[in-house]
């Protein structure tokens, strides 16, 4: 298409250099832990030449993740030691852990003490590196990072991710949202979620100081360290503001606070211009963003200069990138107000997928153009708006129907909800009693349908995986 009349910037280099110069700022605080323990980046940079010597490249390692120091330190030497490594939820059932361990075989964990993965070779603070396979693995060179496609499952499938894709994609979100070392992001989002990682990684870059805790937003000890600490950001998805709006963040005193990121799925417009009101009265910025885990994390952004005009748009492509539309046919679309696939072109996106050991070894596949999925327009001004989700439609008596097009509509009656549905019939599961009456009828007057097209489930609780993304396919499984 070649449309970007917010301004092209040129493509970040398909090898880039070192990933991070911690030593440019050996003496800054690069973490504060939610121990009130400080690490300066030298200290990083010491952490990760003891671990550097045991590993080499070719070698296979799982982390298992939490939010502290440890973990963040065992990462940056598999990264720098050009070990293949897989980011998996610590907190991740033992059986669905050990079922990928089963498959892929690693020759190292880096996980918490008292974990039992084989013989220790090394402690550091509460982790431990467990010898754990001596399986020979042939591995691609550049392979870097396998993120897995679903934070709750035991799903092998893994995504694929060179060295330069994280360092581009962190070089990109650091430009856009003008991150320098005097930045205190306060991290609300696990770091094996590739949104949570990208946080770490583009502040890391600039020599920032990392807020680092797994406290959760609704514990009063997060609120408590972030305002001692004085954080600059806080990010999430859209579940986190939906969270923050209950809690009455809008009436909390947050002096020091100067960017909200938003990404993880579609904000909804009028929470989401709830949130660009209150930044703009305050001082701060609110930046909605937009990505994939196949794009190492970010693909878009809306410039806050815009936010309050085009507050349901998910902006324009990062620094780097290109987006386009494609028809049924994988024609380009150049229409303005047309839906299609979206696709994004940069040196962000992932190399492919694994679904066992085997697929290692294999090259790009996609070489630098991913095909999202997503059903999207653009404006006469090239803003993008996402409209669906290619596999979110279904077919109501041969009406095309889109699904996340419904959960919206839902939403003015209840933000408890979510959407599934098979051909000819579509199933709302809802939290609250009393309410089938008015969201059926809701819904057969915005879609034309028969109110038999709908049918209102009441359940416990959305189930949504750590990230706050809704689970759509435990929902269907209920069908």
């Amino acid at each position: 298409m070649g449309l970007q009349p917010y301004g092209v910037c040129p493509r970040f280099p398909h090898k880039p250099p070192e990933m991070f110069d911690f030593l440019a700022y050996s003496p800054k605080i690069a973490i504060i832990s939610d121990t009130g323990a400080h690490y300066t980046y030298g200290q990083l940079q010491a952490a990760v030449d003891v671990l550097k010597p045991f590993f080499r490249k070719g070698e296979l390692a799982f982390c298992l993740c939490t939010n502290t120091p440890a973990c963040i330190m065992g990462y940056l030497a598999l990264l720098e030691s050009g070990v293949a490594t897989v980011l998996v939820d610590a907190r991740k059932n033992r059986d669905l852990l050990q079922g990928l361990l089963d498959i892929y075989h690693p020759n190292w964990v880096w996980g918490p003490i008292g974990a039992g993965f084989g013989e220790i070779f090394r402690q550091m603070e509460d982790y431990a590196l467990y010898a754990y396979s001596s399986q020979q693995h042939r591995i691609h060179p550049d392979v870097a990072l396998l993120l897995t496609t679903s934070g709750s499952t035991g799903s092998p499938k893994l995504v694929k991710l060179t060295a330069g894709n994280i360092r581009s994609n962190a070089e990109a979100i650091a430009q856009y949202l003008g991150i320098d070392a005097s930045e205190k992001p306060v991290t609300t989002l696990p770091m094996y979620y590739s949104f949570g990682l990208s946080i770490i990684n583009s502040h890391l870059l600039k020599g920032a100081t990392i807020l680092l805790t797994d406290k959760t937003i609704a514990q009063r000890e997060f609120w408590d360290f972030m305002q001692e600490h004085k954080a600059t950001s806080i990010s999430g998805v859209p579940y986190t503001y939906e969270m923050l709006k209950r809690l009455h963040f809008f009436r909390m005193s947050l002096p020091h606070l100067k960017t909200m990121t938003q990404a993880g799925g579609k904000m909804p417009a009028d929470l989401a211009r709830e949130y660009i009101d209150f930044a703009a009265a305050n001082g701060q910025r609110f930046f909605i963003m937009y990505g994939q885990t196949e794009a190492t994390a970010r693909m878009s952004y809306l410039p806050w200069e815009y936010a309050r005009d085009k507050y349901a748009s998910i902006g324009v492509a990062i620094p780097g990138g290109r987006f386009s539309l494609r028809d049924d046919h994988d024609r380009e679309i150049l229409a303005p107000d047309t839906e299609g696939e979206l696709v994004f072109e940069g040196p962000g996106v992932c190399m492919g997928y694994a679904e066992g050991p085997e697929d290692l070894s294999r090259g790009d596949e996609n070489h630098g153009i991913l095909h999202t999925g997503d059903i999207a327009r653009f404006d006469t001004d090239g803003f993008f708006y996402i409209t669906g989700r290619m596999k979110r439609f279904v077919k109501i008596w041969g009406n095309r129907c889109n699904l996340d097009t419904v959960e919206q509509l839902v939403h003015t009656v209840t933000s408890h909800c979510a959407c599934v549905g098979t051909d000819d019939k579509i199933t709302v599961f809802v939290t609250e009693n009393g309410l089938s009456g008015s969201i059926i009828s809701l819904l057969a007057e915005k879609t034309g349908l028969n109110a038999r097209a709908f049918e209102i489930r009441i359940v416990d609780a959305i189930p949504r995986n750590p990230s706050g993304k809704i689970q759509y396919a435990d929902l269907q499984a209920l069908l």
